[in-house]
């Protein structure tokens, strides 16, 4: 291309050598041009003007062009110019399919379709392709750069990649190491050696990391600063490997150095701001104990944060670290440079294409005018991603001046909107449907509006809700719903099956407390009409008048998939108010929300949930009313209701259910997740300990389109038929839509 591009120039300039410099003063016609305009093009003629070969040379060296050609008609001079084609489309074979993962792979090698094809160009995007490659892991792969004009002004790429083969660590050395052994290693480092059984969940398949190489020493030497080796030392990596059989071995010299105890903390602060003894009291670090330098960052950032909680946004707080080699003690001396109070000069909302400004501003909760807090800023973080309105939320300091801030929330709208369909089938029930149509951000206005329907041989339920989490934007929030239910309970002995209809209707209100508490009540009242198969003087109707108050907490950082943080939930309702039933039931939940990414650098998450229900007769249980155990949503490894009571004398009044689920990442950018989980719960009339179930297995989650879907792999744990009425009820597989944890 070089080679034609020259010769392209000289042959130009052999022809303008022939016209006089003074041509230039005649009329110039420009043919062919699309990358600059006219109007550029006649300054750099203008700049020209007395050497029409200087001319063409700086066309030339713009780079957009692969001929140019001068005539001179009539005393016109026409310059025609043939640019370069652009690229209309890039294909890749053999490397990333996905169209996210090739977008940014694109991004990376600096090419794109529309930008102007060069050689220089694809040399350089074939180059950085080979480099990510081997970042991978793949040595001696080999790219083929296919090139396809399709006229003159456009052509198509292809790249096809042959990837080589994967470097397989077979040994680590960690030279040097005496007080930290290859397991603490392990644990940090992305480089690891294969494992025995390579192919096992949990265990090393060796692959080298060449990316990742020169971060591990860094990891390792982080490790040391962790368990008070404040000298250590951790050369670069250098691995040795063998090209014929694709393996290697990675040494790290390491020279441990002493171990330090912490002597003593100063901070040096404005005490008018935040007194020092207040900061001391918050500090991980303590004196007499060994150093740890990932404690000593999360002291950085709790004291910055106490600084920041007084408007002080942009607080610095430095560090110094003083050994004492001969005691092996060190002292830690914060410096906390406050600067000026900032306020909220604005907050700017973007992305939000339906739901209103007036919905995510009430839950931002720093507005115009107020002075900064640290905490109010991550919270408003939380309190957004917990609407479910949003898959994802982002909130930025723009920095006005030295005491003012923009803050900028960009959001990315959710479909909260679910169109659910499920089904299956029980030994009871039959065949069983559901559907429902929930909107929980109705037309952006953040209003919770359903409608739902489950039908199956022995029961029919329609019902209509709607939910308002903020009144007129207040702190006060409502709810209201209308409900049909027909149940069959199939009995042998007289008087024979009983069918149950249920028309009823609830009003709520409540409101917040502080963030993430909110109490309320609920007053529900019921119609309800009991009719027996074979003896019509059995049967009944009755109504109940219910109040329920309630009290719930919830400060976890997402809606769809917590990571963080705990929901729990009280209630007690009381049936007595002018109505036939008398009862109270207590019910009481709680979920619990761990991820390790901070510590394993993995998006592992540990959740735990409990629910303890208990049923008190207060005259008159109506008949129907009980507990029951079993399914997707209490003791996975039995059937829905596995777990009833033998007739509506014996009402199981007691109820206990306890999850533990790690959840694991599958393919996150589909939203999907895999898990463990283990389900165990205790029923019974009198007491907990009656009966008790419990069961285990595996599950497949995905947060789709229509709402949360599971694939639910389980197991009984010794099932007992004594407990299942005498049938086996359990259940080795059952999906689930529209419920998640």
């Amino acid at each position: 291309m070089k080679r034609l591009f020259s010769v392209a120039l000289i042959s130009t300039i052999a022809t303008v050598s022939t016209m006089e410099a003074e041509t230039l003063n005649k009329e110039i016609k420009l043919v062919g041009l699309t990358q600059i305009s006219e109007k550029i093009a006649f300054e750099r003629i203008n700049q020209n003007k007395n050497d029409l070969n200087e001319l063409i040379k700086t066309f030339y060296k713009m780079g957009y062009f692969t001929n140019i050609d001068v005539s001179e008609e009539n005393n016109t001079i026409t310059i025609n110019f043939t640019e370069k084609p652009f690229i209309v489309n890039i294909e890749m074979e053999g490397y990333k399919t996905r169209e996210e993962d090739l977008v940014e792979l694109y991004r990376t090698m600096k090419i794109k379709k529309g930008t102007m094809y060069t050689a220089a160009k694809i040399d350089e995007a074939k180059t950085i392709l080979l480099s990510e490659l081997k970042k991978e892991g793949f040595i001696n792969s080999v790219v083929e750069v296919e090139e396809k004009t399709i006229n003159p002004q456009s052509m198509s790429l292809k790249f096809t990649v042959n990837k080589g083969a994967e470097v397989i660590i077979k040994k680590v050395n960690y030279i040097g190491a005496k007080r930290l052994g290859k397991d603490d290693f392990v644990e940090s480092t992305a480089n690891k050696e294969e494992d025995t059984i390579s192919w096992w969940f949990g265990h090393s398949n060796g692959v080298m990391q060449f990316s990742q190489l020169e971060y591990d020493s860094h990891r390792i030497k982080d490790l040391y600063l962790q368990n008070g080796f404040l000298d250590a030392r951790v050369d670069a990596a250098f691995s040795k490997i063998d090209f014929n059989t694709n393996t290697a071995e990675v040494d790290f010299s390491i020279d441990e150095g002493a171990k330090y105890k912490l002597n003593n903390i100063l901070i040096y602060t404005d005490e008018s701001i935040v007194p020092v003894k207040e900061l001391e009291e918050g500090l991980r670090e303590q004196k007499d104990k060994t150093f740890n330098v990932s404690l000593l960052r999360k002291d950085v950032e709790f004291i910055k944060t106490k600084i920041a909680n007084k408007g002080y946004a942009f607080a610095e707080v430095n560090y110094d670290i003083r050994k004492d080699k001969e005691k092996n003690t060190a002292d830690v001396i914060f410096n906390v440079v406050p600067g000026e109070k900032v306020y909220i000069n604005d907050v700017i909302i973007s992305g939000n294409s339906r739901t209103l400004d007036r919905v995510i501003r009430r839950n931002v909760y720093l507005a115009p005018k107020d002075l900064f807090n640290l905490t109010d800023f991550e919270d408003s973080k939380g309190a957004l991603n917990r609407t479910g309105f949003f898959q994802k939320v982002d909130i930025r300091q723009n920095k006005v001046s030295s005491n003012l801030m923009d803050l900028i929330v960009e959001v990315s709208e959710a479909p909260t909107g679910n169109l659910v369909l499920g089904g299956g089938y029980g030994s009871y029930d039959g065949w069983m449907i559901n559907a429902s149509v929930n909107d929980k951000n109705i037309f952006g206005s953040g209003l919770d509006l359903g409608f739902s329907l489950d039908h199956s041989s022995k029961k029919d339920t329609a019902k209509i809700s709607l939910n308002n989490p903020a009144l007129n934007d207040s702190i006060y929030n409502g709810s209201f719903s209308l409900y049909k239910d027909q149940s069959i309970v199939t009995s042998t002995v007289s008087p024979g099956d009983k069918q149950t209809d249920t028309l009823g209707g609830s009003l709520g209100i409540g409101r917040s407390i502080g963030r993430h508490t909110r109490i309320g009540s609920v007053y529900a009242i019921e119609d309800s009409n009991v009719k027996y198969a074979l003896d019509s003087a059995f049967d009944l109707a009755y109504v109940t008048s219910s109040i329920t108050p309630y009290i719930s907490f919830n400060n976890t950082d997402n809606f769809y998939n917590p990571r963080k943080g705990i929901s729990a939930t009280t209630s007690l309702k009381y049936a007595g108010i002018g109505g036939d039933a008398k009862y109270i039931l207590s019910s009481s939940s709680l979920k619990y929300f761990y991820g390790f990414n901070d510590i394993l650098d993995f998006d592992m998450i540990f959740r735990y949930k409990t629910t303890l229900k208990i049923l008190e007769d207060q005259g008159n249980i109506p008949a129907g009313t009980t507990f029951y155990l079993g399914g997707p949503t209490s003791v996975r490894g039995y059937q829905s209701y596995a777990f009833q009571p033998i007739d509506d004398a014996h009402p199981y009044t007691k109820s206990l259910t306890n999850t533990l689920e790690l959840s694991f990442p599958l393919i996150p950018k589909a939203n999907m997740r895999w898990g463990l989980f283990y389900d165990q719960g205790m029923i019974g009339q009198n007491s907990l300990s009656e009966i008790s179930a419990s069961g285990y297995g595996g599950l497949v989650e995905w947060q789709s389109p229509v709402g949360p879907l599971q694939f639910i792999f389980s197991r009984a744990i010794n099932p007992n038929m004594a407990d299942t009425g005498g049938v086996s009820k359990t259940s080795n597989f059952e999906f689930s839509l529209g419920t998640s944890f």
